[in-house]
């Protein structure tokens, strides 16, 4: 009596202890869900708040400098001082809660003004300087005055500041952090409540449960069939208890198939071993026993030279945030469709959806002698279907798509990967990824295409018109890649721009640094958002400076996202800035870019 009652309370504290935890999990994962929501949703409005203010600051900034520049008083340190105390007049008014400070520092992280009393300490001047190069119209953290704020900066070009926007992150979520006990308190008391009921469930359920196991028990120790379980509730465990009653009576019959299972088992695996050995006189033995192994034995992959094609929406975790769950999925299945249906169009096979994106491949299962080209106009009748798209958005009013595509060739394992249950026919290997790393460089060099130097060999004979130029040789994955951009056009601009920088290149990679800035800088007053001139030449200011070692290849590691690399001043681009026409037109695939030494088929010396 006292073993069947231990077991009991075993059974209650089992069902407790296993349904408490997710009762408790589950009320802290909520309770941190809404913090960490609420706290977003403090901090953006923070930001769009800052933001405001910042376009309000600058704007009144710009109207009292040309009011200054239109009555002849920019030169009088007076007026502008007056300016200035206008401006810091104007930023009071736009103060709009406790431990908020608008204040203005010059290029050393001294303070010139403030709305507040303030005072920047020694040991938080380099971190601020800091976020004055780095975060400009970012929304960051930052002590100031030994408190924690939240700050953004923007440049004020008039009176040559940066001018801080901030507050007190305590201040920010006081009434957030007043909210903790409080729920705390529910939750606990949640808790206390949930146990109670826990434990009179645990009672209800564990009744039934321990009349079944002592039945069990009795079985296994006297081997008695007849005996059957008590049927305590009208339920789901009645129910359990007939049900086992009813196995308990058809248990000879179940023995009695067992038998008979084992038996024909036994005369299967007899038949098995004859047809082995009949095969085996045909078929080498090692082979007979592979493929009698199982269903694995059929996945083996193979290699092959593929034409592999990455896709990726640039800025798709923005995007999701602006729509809605179901719109983000009816507008990802429209925009998959387009780009499925050209892929299929072109030859190629789809391997699989990526996020936002998709994957696909030229040269298996069948290949085709133009499966390389194939891939290239592949994507860009995906660049040019994008546009359509993005019409139809701009119609329906909802934010436009960016596309960045890697295409790579070469040897890849393709096949059945997978198991009995699941298999898909996909590809690996390095080739698959260097393709997906050029999706993402598309983003960096803000290019739609890009292709590796293995693909461009491939097809610089078959598609000489295509209009190509190098962008850049990169390390991926451990080897140097070149990467080239590809389009199917390009306009006069660009052809006059594409020949500067075809010229800077050469120049580059046989360590003209100088020289090739110039290239740039020229290419740069022609298309001002040539992210790739931005990169080579802020690269080529820096060699200038610090020259490579004599062993520099030319290849780099690849450059990240963000702003551009070239630092406050550097930038030739200057509205109404014009060149004379290019010497160099954009070249072709199949023609050098130097008459000396090459650009387009690689770089130079390397």
């Amino acid at each position: 009596m006292l073993l069947a009652y231990t077991r009991d309370m075993r059974i209650r504290l089992t069902i407790i202890l296993v349904v408490l935890p997710f009762f408790a999990v589950t009320l802290l994962l909520s309770g941190v869900a809404g913090f960490t929501a609420a706290a977003r949703g403090i901090d953006r409005i923070n930001r769009e708040l800052f933001d405001l203010k910042a376009r309000d600051l600058r704007a009144y900034a710009e109207e009292k400098w040309l009011l200054l520049m239109e009555n002849q008083y920019a030169e009088r340190p007076e007026m502008v001082s007056a300016a200035a105390q206008d401006l810091f007049t104007r930023a009071r008014t736009l103060i709009t809660g406790e431990g908020e400070i608008i204040f203005a520092v010059d290029a050393w992280g001294n303070l010139t003004a403030s709305t507040a009393p303030l005072e920047i300490r020694a040991n938080e001047r380099e971190p601020l300087l800091r976020i004055l190069e780095d975060s400009e119209e970012e929304t960051v953290r930052a002590f100031i005055d030994g408190k924690a704020r939240t700050v953004s900066v923007f440049y004020c070009i008039p009176f040559g500041w940066h001018v801080v926007i901030s507050v007190e992150r305590v201040s920010l979520y006081r009434e957030l952090t007043d909210m903790i006990p409080r729920a705390l308190i529910g939750a606990g008391g949640s808790l206390f409540i949930g146990g109670l009921l826990l434990c009179l469930l645990a009672r209800r359920l564990s009744k039934p449960l321990n009349a079944l196991t002592n039945t069990v028990k009795e079985i296994a120790e006297r081997m008695d069939a007849g005996a059957r379980a008590a049927v305590v509730y009208p339920d789901e465990s009645g129910a359990l208890a007939h049900s086992f009653n009813g196995m308990m009576a058809r248990f000879e019959l179940l023995y009695k198939g067992l038998k008979a299972y084992g038996f024909n088992a036994a005369i299967s695996e007899r038949k098995e071993r004859r047809i082995k050995g009949v095969f085996q006189k045909y078929v080498p033995k090692d082979t007979v026993d592979k493929f009698s192994g199982g269903p694995d034995a059929a996945l083996a992959g193979e290699t092959k030279e593929l034409a592999v094609l990455f896709s990726d929406v640039k800025g798709f975790s923005a995007l999701s945030r602006r729509l809605g769950p179901d719109e983000i999925v009816r507008t990802l299945n429209r925009y998959l469709s387009d780009q499925v249906e050209i892929v299929m169009k072109r030859n190629g096979m789809v391997d699989k959806y990526v996020g936002d994106g998709l994957a696909a491949f030229w040269g298996a299962p069948v290949k085709r002698e133009d499966d390389p080209a194939q891939a290239v106009f592949a994507a860009l009748d995906m660049i040019e279907a994008l546009k359509a798209f993005n019409r139809r958005q701009e119609e329906l009013g909802k934010p436009d798509f960016a596309l960045g595509i890697g295409v790579n060739y070469g040897n890849a394992t393709v096949g059945n990967i997978g198991s009995q249950r699941k298999m898909d026919y996909t590809m690996l290997g390095d080739t698959v990824a260097v393709a997906a790393a050029l999706a993402d460089l598309a983003g960096v060099y803000q290019e739609e295409l890009l292709i590796a130097d293995a693909l461009y060999e491939n097809i610089k004979q078959r598609e000489p018109k295509l209009p190509v130029r190098l962008i850049d040789c990169v390390e991926i994955k451990g080897r140097g890649v070149k990467i080239y951009a590809v389009r199917r056009s390009v306009t006069a601009p660009e052809a006059k721009a594409w020949g500067y920088y075809h010229e800077g290149m050469a120049l580059y990679y046989h360590r003209s640094f100088e020289d090739a800035a110039q290239q740039f800088k020229k290419a740069l007053i022609i298309l001002h958002e040539d992210r790739s001139a931005e990169i080579l030449l802020a690269r080529c200011l820096a060699y200038t400076e610090s020259p490579p070692p004599p062993e520099w290849n030319g290849f780099e590691p690849p450059p990240k996202k963000g702003a551009s690399p070239l630092k406050k001043g550097a930038s030739p681009i200057k509205k109404g800035t014009s060149l004379a026409a290019a010497k160099n037109p954009v070249r072709p695939l199949n023609e050098k870019e130097n008459e000396n030494e090459n650009t387009s088929e690689g770089a130079g010396a390397l």
